[in-house]
């Protein structure tokens, strides 16, 4: 199997290669990649003894960013290197602040870790969520150096848990520890024989509590939901939403809408601007004057939705009629209702904000429309459970740095 996955991983860089020649994201992952080596080299001091975490890409990063900053705040001296596999996290947290070195993952090859590992002599590594690189393990379990994985979440149709997956399931054996997210993982575990496992809870409810705590005031923001009751967040959507939000809008123009897409590039701004036949205010171009004129504002620029949230009386959660929902966890610490569209099942806090009567799904406008009409009218009930969720959740990070801390 071995044999087989290195065969694999050569042909999946040689696929990034020739996507390179024609897709952008590619270009930037085989050239992050290809360029790593020199980065590392350039800037890794050989005997500073680096705590190693890493991330796919900006989610698991935010997972991942708690327990980077709570170490930071213990040990000050301690010496941080970020690595991403994806172009998504890179490009965006290349300058983060925390971490002493960020760079790109060369690719899983035999040779590229033992090099990776022989350079950089991390005295911990820590994998974000799904990260698993055989490869990587295999040369860290080597090297005897203290590997855990956080935040982590397993499922029965994962590979490692197929009768063909021993050799995956074995791979979990390299971990000094992992921090699960919930019973189900660490009983899927435990029927294996993996006893290296304890539940932990999510690091993202720590991250957007922190992000609570430290919630920019938005003047211009403010100007524009004075003296409205009834505002509606729509964070991270996608056309599918946008349809059934200008909808709601255009039948009920005394509330008030701020739409935050996923995608803020011209195109997509063009679109929802003809959805709602050029009635609103760009966030970019927003004044005190202009924001008093308009029930809308559709926000062109990215870093302030996780405070935009903060003015919302009901938040929307894009993503829920296309491949699956965004942060929902980020509106509902608020203390506010959350609203989404059908395709969250494989979200646990989603499930569980439902469950408790903190978050609602929606499968058409019917529902929508009297979704919203209701929690407009009162949101305290609803708008409570979800924070209380959030809040309840909080605390991972404590426990999981005082293990780190313990084994450094």
């Amino acid at each position: 199997m071995n044999l087989i996955y290195n065969i694999g991983i050569y042909c999946y860089g040689a696929l990034i290669f020739l996507a390179s020649l024609f897709n952008e994201k590619a270009r930037l992952l085989r050239n992050g990649q290809h360029e790593a080596f020199n980065l590392l080299k350039e800037k890794v001091d050989p005997k500073a003894g680096y705590v190693w975490f890493h991330a796919a890409s900006l989610g698991e990063f935010e997972q991942g960013r708690p327990v980077i900053e709570q170490l930071k705040r213990i040990q000050p001296d301690l010496k941080i290197l970020l690595t991403f596999f994806s172009p998504s996290g890179y490009e965006v947290r290349k300058n983060y602040a925390g971490a002493d070195i960020v760079a790109y993952l060369p690719l899983d090859t035999p040779g590229n870790a033992r090099d990776f590992v022989n350079l950089v002599k991390p005295k911990q590594a820590i994998f974000i969520k799904y990260e698993f690189w055989p490869n990587y393990l295999l040369e860290l379990k080597k090297a005897n150096i203290d590997v855990f994985s956080i935040s982590a979440i397993f499922r029965p149709e994962q590979v490692f848990f197929k009768a063909y997956g021993k050799w995956y399931l074995n791979l979990l054996r390299t971990f000094s520890h992992i921090f699960v997210q919930d019973k189900v993982s660490l009983d899927l575990l435990e029927n294996h024989q993996l006893k290296n496992a304890s539940i932990c809870g999510d690091t993202r409810f720590d991250r957007v509590y922190d992000l609570f705590t430290q919630a920019k005031q938005l003047p211009l923001i403010e100007e524009f939901v004075k003296d409205s009751p009834n505002v509606i967040v729509a964070g991270s959507t996608w056309p599918n939403d946008e349809e059934l939000l200008v909808r709601y809008l255009k039948l009920h123009p005394q509330i008030k809408m701020i739409i935050v897409p996923h995608e803020v590039h011209s195109a997509h701004i063009l679109s929802i601007s003809k959805l709602l036949d050029g009635r609103f205010v760009r966030y970019s171009e927003a004044t005190t004057e202009n924001v008093r004129q308009t029930n809308c504002l559709v926000v062109d620029t990215i870093g302030v939705l996780s405070s935009i949230y903060r003015y919302a009386g009901v938040a929307y959660i894009g993503g829920g009629f296309g491949v699956g929902i965004h942060n929902t966890l980020e509106a509902a610490v608020y203390g506010i209702p959350v609203v989404f569209g059908p395709n969250y099942l494989k979200f646990r806090e989603a499930r569980e904000l439902i469950a408790v009567g903190g978050a609602f799904t929606i499968p058409n406008y019917v529902v929508l429309e009297a979704q919203f009409d209701r929690l407009l009218k009162d949101n305290k009930p609803a708008g409570k459970m979800a924070g209380e969720y959030v809040k309840q959740n909080t605390g991972s990070t404590e426990k999981i740095c005082r293990v780190l801390i313990k084994k450094n």
